[in-house]
């Protein structure tokens, strides 16, 4: 069977059971926050950085201040809050990442926004992993699939908005708005959280404090190291040594949990053939996907001379729909199989982001490329849900935490390798800073310049899901936890 084996609350803390919508809304609402701020920052830098006086490096730190320790401790977090209790580390996440929100709202100066967007980074690590496994935990068997489907739909609406959401925050109110926001929905998600969902605790008894260093200290070099590729050069000093550390560390991360009894990441779980797969199919989706969407989203904007709402808007075919669809996926999971929505799911979207890049032109009309950002939205749709179900439902119970912070890792690390290494195909390709530059002069050789790099880098994004959706047939229709 799809559905997953339940989970086990600790006895003392064993949860009544809750209307799954209030399930839905605790789990829901932090992560939506969470997601939301990954990207909702991208539209407001213009005024931020009028407002704070910001240098061009400060606003790629705005960003990557937020991403380099959401991606370097998503392992980390699950693990602790394996052994100190999934519902208390989830909670003190959100209270951080509430108070870091209130903090950046009041930055009057560029690195008192950088420190706190880093703690909001930080913070968030803790409640992406563990809302899925707290979700996991909450509902009955024959819910669990379609709630997961609900819970990746919101997940990817955080994504899906986060642009649009900054947008018209900024065109309406100030930037700060956009972290203000925050702070009552904060407060609204400790209460629920802490009054529907109940405690639960896997994995090993004692923490692994060697294996949580060398994870999350791997993660963040290895992870800084791409971010920061396209920009000094791959082959530089910086960025070799700081991937060359960063595999190191996880060598030997890797090295200590095969020799450590009690490891935080039990590579067991990869004895698994669809745990190691869906992994797979996971970075290559994420590297694809959304390497492709963080160039498509600046196409509106530095050939076709739209406002960064505008862009956001001309987005959502793509980036609304899994909201739509991630929901029936998980209901017709246990009719159709794990693997086929998965698939189908890979296929859909390569084909939509290779039909955007054979149609981009400077002239493209929207009508020409919406059906194809649908049909990507639909493929990205069947694929949230089933993968972390499949995550899921390949390990032990008590290994879901670890699990869904392995995930959401992977996940996180092929976002950042898909944004560099598609930014370095349009670097040979193309010409962004000329663009940008020539806009206001309405250079045709300038917006030709940036389709130049755009269509190679976006068919690069498109192959590598179509590796992705290979990969996917090699999955079991339905995982199986070993016993």
């Amino acid at each position: 069977m799809t559905a997953l084996a339940p989970e086990r609350a600790a006895p003392a803390d064993r949860p009544k059971t809750r209307p799954l919508a209030a399930v839905l809304a605790a789990v829901g609402i932090p992560m939506f926050m969470v997601t939301l701020d990954n990207l909702v920052v991208t539209t407001a830098l213009p005024a931020i950085r009028a407002d704070l006086g910001a240098s061009i490096s400060d606003l790629q730190w705005f960003v990557n201040a937020y991403t380099l320790p959401f991606a370097a401790f998503l392992l980390t977090a699950a693990a602790i809050g394996d052994r100190l209790g999934r519902r208390a580390v989830f909670i003190a996440g959100i209270v951080v990442f509430t108070a870091a929100s209130a903090a950046a709202a009041m930055a009057a100066e560029a690195w008192m926004l950088t420190a706190a967007r880093a703690v909001q980074g930080l913070a968030g690590a803790a409640v992406a992993p563990l809302s899925l496994t707290l979700l996991a935990a909450a509902v009955p068997d024959r819910l669990r699939n379609a709630a997961v489907g609900v819970w990746g739909g919101i997940s990817g609406l955080g994504v899906a908005v986060g642009p649009v959401v900054g947008g018209a925050v900024v065109e309406g109110l100030d930037w700060s708005w956009i972290f203000w926001l925050n702070v009552p929905v904060g407060v609204l998600a400790v209460i629920l959280a802490g009054t529907v969902l109940g405690e639960s605790r896997g994995g090993a008894p004692r923490l692994d404090p060697l294996g949580l260093l060398l994870s999350a200290a791997g993660m963040l070099l290895l992870v800084w190291g791409v971010v920061d590729g396209p920009d000094h050069g791959w082959t530089s000093s910086r960025v070799l040594s700081m991937l060359t550390a960063g595999t190191l560390l996880l060598g030997a991360f890797l090295a200590w949990q095969h020799r450590n009894p009690t490891p935080m990441l039990p590579l067991r779980l990869f004895r698994s053939r669809a745990f190691s797969l869906v992994n797979l199919v996971t970075l290559t989706f994420s590297a694809g996907a959304f390497g492709a969407v963080f160039l498509l989203a600046q196409f509106f904007q530095v050939v076709q001379g739209l406002s960064p709402l505008d862009a956001g808007i001309r987005t959502l075919p793509w980036t609304m729909a899994p909201m739509v669809i991630a929901p029936l996926a998980g209901l017709f999971a246990d009719r159709v199989g794990l693997r086929t929505l998965i698939v189908a799911g890979q296929v859909f979207l390569a084909a939509g982001v290779f039909w955007i890049a054979a149609a981009s032109t400077t002239g493209v009309a929207y009508s020409d490329l919406v059906v194809a950002f649908a049909l990507a939205g639909i493929g990205m749709g069947l694929t949230f849900a089933p993968i972390s179900t499949m995550s899921l439902g390949s390990v032990r119970p008590e290994d879901r935490g670890v699990a869904s912070g392995a995930n959401n890792t992977i996940r996180e690390l092929g976002v950042a390798v898909g944004v560099a290494v598609l930014a370095s195909v349009f670097s040979s390709y193309g010409d962004y800073r000329t663009a940008q530059s020539s806009l206001a002069a309405q250079s045709s050789l300038a917006a030709q310049s940036f389709v130049d790099g755009l269509v190679p880098a976006v068919m690069v994004g498109a192959a590598v899901i179509a590796v992705g959706a290979l990969v996917a047939l090699a999955l079991p229709q339905r995982p199986v936890a070993p016993r």
